[in-house]
């Protein structure tokens, strides 16, 4: 099994995601661990399916 570009790590108050290749954060802060957008950062990579996921977290922030 290959390393995982993307990952979910802990930080205080939620989650965020770390891209091991760019050694930086990518997105927001999120409340919840959000699998289906790591699935998808890591697998398929499509764009409009990863716009949609965005969104969705988005507005569970609100």
């Amino acid at each position: 099994m290959s390393r995982r570009r993307y990952v979910a790590r802990g930080v205080p108050g939620g989650y965020r995601i770390w891209d091991n290749r760019g050694r930086r954060w990518w997105g927001d802060h999120y409340e919840v661990c959000p699998d289906d957008l790591l699935g998808e950062l890591n697998g398929a990579k499509d764009h409009e399916k990863i716009t949609a996921l965005l969104k969705r977290y988005r507005a569970q922030k609100r």
